[in-house]
């Protein structure tokens, strides 16, 4: 199955995440086939970037999106609007 996750980056105590299309048996900081946003927690306020036009593309597919990136493609939904 494939799933849209996020991919963590970054060094200790300082994080920054990928948020990738993948096959659900990858490791967390695996292989991944496209990336389509990036999500930077540690910045005030948190910064998100997603290409919605991918992820739509990839979920009509039939990708499905991690509990976490369902959350943040809503709230760039609804910043977009």
């Amino acid at each position: 199955m494939v799933k849209i996750r996020l991919r963590r980056e970054g060094s200790k105590d300082r994080p920054y995440y990928r948020v990738v299309v993948t096959d659900s048996r990858a490791r967390r900081e695996g292989a991944y086939i496209e990336q389509v946003g990036i999500h930077d927690p540690m910045k005030k306020p948190e910064q998100t970037s997603l290409d919605l036009a991918k992820v739509d593309e990839w979920i009509g597919k039939g990708a499905q999106p991690s509990d976490t990136v369902r959350s943040l493609i809503k709230k760039a939904r609804q910043a977009s609007a």
